[in-house]
């Protein structure tokens, strides 16, 4: 009798984005620098000018090479600069609610801070007779749907049931890795919120019996004030973003525009439905536009869950309901105030802090490694966000042939000069030929991207929480760091489930 052994999984590559070797562009410039003025005395022959001109270099050095959190020095000074300014200049502060813009039909539109204020909810048939909430980013071309979905998670399966999940779900993503797909972006988002059980005392009122026996009432109360605050919510949401450019021919054909657009992304979402479902994934609904705006609205604001909830469940029991509708307006999605600290996202009455994940474990992990990420806290709500991006295979090919050959000349230089290769140079080089023989043998490519955010609604237990999270993600194997400077960009990509957060292009980190 053979025992099924559960799958691991190792062999994440970072993006080698340095301009040579690991200096990005400005980091070269201060070498060059620094070598220009340590040559300015030995080329005017003045000793007298080493003074000056050899500090300056080991300055520039300093710059280029130092590093405080993971960034060098450079790159501090890059988003402390923007950072001031952006305060300087009031730009790292949101305000809608009574001071939203108006259209001229006097509609208020959906107002949205940071790099989101340039998206648009739309609204299209699903093909069912529904209505889909899709949002278009009219500088990218992009068309974004988002559904939530229900899983039994792979914890408490048996191992040949969860490898052939997991199998399921690289099958699902290696599908999409095919030449000018018209799928670019592929984004997970989990949230793990505190229940206060509200709505679990709203549900049990309305159908409890009014004939039950007092003992049995009573008990059940007991046991809802113990257990109800010590539940804990979780959504997960699937992002599938459509590119316009890519499948223009798709659109014309189904009559062009936003219209054809949307008819092609409601093709697609039909045609992955067996997949998801393969994986263990079931769509419990794609997102109306009020079903958009209401995922925004309660990362903005955690206090409006419980209340959203209750009405939806209302809304949804009881029969000839006539008051407000499942969801959020899609004028109210976004925050009425918030503000971009160099750490800290401010937003309505809650406090973020986003990460990026920089490394993932080197060594072979289950596929449950990320499960501490999103374990339960009593006083944090905790979110995650991966986006994918399918790689054609013409340019996976050309890619890694690129880092291969980088890596390559990188070892022949380490090798002239006489410096040994460290192991972790050596493991990179055996990862990236590992990738590139997968890659032959059928495999598919995607970059992808991870970001976590810890929300509180008091902040002074913020730095508490945040220790919590570094913990955890220690635990898990993942190096963390804390996006400074830009956490209003950061929130938008970790905390909200729209696929955002995966550069288009590399560029020096």
């Amino acid at each position: 009798m053979t025992t099924t052994e559960p799958a691991t999984y190792s062999g994440w590559q970072s993006e080698r984005s340095g301009f040579i070797g690991n200096l990005s562009g400005p980091g070269f410039a201060l070498v060059a620098a620094a070598c220009v003025f340590a040559l300015i005395p030995l080329y005017i022959h003045s000793l007298s000018s080493a003074l000056f001109a050899l500090p300056v270099a080991a300055v520039l050095l300093l710059l280029a090479y130092g590093r405080v959190l993971g960034l060098t020095a450079d790159q501090w000074i890059v988003l402390a600069v923007r950072h001031q300014f952006a305060v300087a200049t009031s730009k790292n502060l949101f305000f809608s609610g009574v001071f939203a813009p108006r259209a001229k039909d006097g509609q208020q539109p959906m107002d949205l801070p940071g790099t989101l204020a340039r998206l648009h909810l739309l609204e299209a048939p699903d093909g069912l007779g529904g209505q889909l909430g899709l949002m278009h980013n009219p500088v990218d071309n992009t068309y974004t749907a988002v559904c939530r979905l229900s899983h039994s998670g792979l914890a408490l399966v048996d191992t040949e049931r969860q490898n052939t999940r997991v199998g399921a779900w690289a099958a699902f993503l290696r599908s999409h890795c095919k030449e000018d797909g018209a799928i670019t972006r592929i984004g997970v988002h989990q949230r793990s919120l505190p229940d206060d059980g509200a709505a679990l005392r709203s549900w049990t009122e309305r159908h409890i019996s009014e004939d039950a026996p007092a003992p049995a009432v009573e008990a059940l109360d007991q046991l809802m004030a113990g257990a109800g605050p010590a539940a804990t919510i979780r959504e997960t949401y699937l992002a599938v973003t459509l590119s316009a450019f890519r499948a223009r021919l798709a659109i014309k054909g189904a009559g062009g525009g936003q219209r054809g657009a949307a008819a092609v992304l409601v093709r697609e979402l039909n045609a992955m439905q067996p997949a998801l479902s393969s994986a263990g994934l079931r769509v419990a609904e794609w997102l109306t536009p009020r079903g958009v705006a209401q995922t925004i609205r309660t990362a903005y604001d955690p206090e409006a869950h419980v209340m959203l909830a209750e009405r939806n469940e209302v809304a949804a029991t009881v029969a000839g309901w006539q008051g407000t509708s499942r969801g959020v307006a899609p004028e109210l999605a976004g925050p009425a105030a918030a503000e971009a600290q160099w750490g800290v996202y401010r937003h309505d009455g809650a406090w973020t802090v986003s990460y990026q994940v920089r490394g993932f474990p080197q060594s072979p992990v289950y596929a449950t490694f990320l499960q501490p990420l999103l374990r339960p806290r009593p006083n944090a709500r905790r979110s995650m966000s991966i986006t994918y991006e399918p790689v054609g295979p013409a340019k996976a090919r050309k890619e890694l042939a690129r880092e291969k050959t980088k890596r390559d000349a990188a070892r022949g230089l380490r090798a002239k000069t006489g410096r040994s290769e460290s192991e972790d140079e050596r493991r990179e080089a055996m990862t990236a030929r590992a990738q590139d023989m997968a890659r032959a043998a059928g495999h598919g490519v995607l970059r992808l991207t991870a970001l976590v955010a810890v929300t509180v609604l008091d902040l002074d237990e913020l730095e508490i929480a945040c220790a919590d999270l570094q913990a955890d993600a220690s635990a898990a194997g993942l190096e963390l760091r804390r996006v400074w400077g830009a956490q209003d960009d950061a929130f938008a990509a970790s905390a909200l489930p729209l696929g955002q957060g995966l550069p288009e292009r590399r560029v020096g980190i």
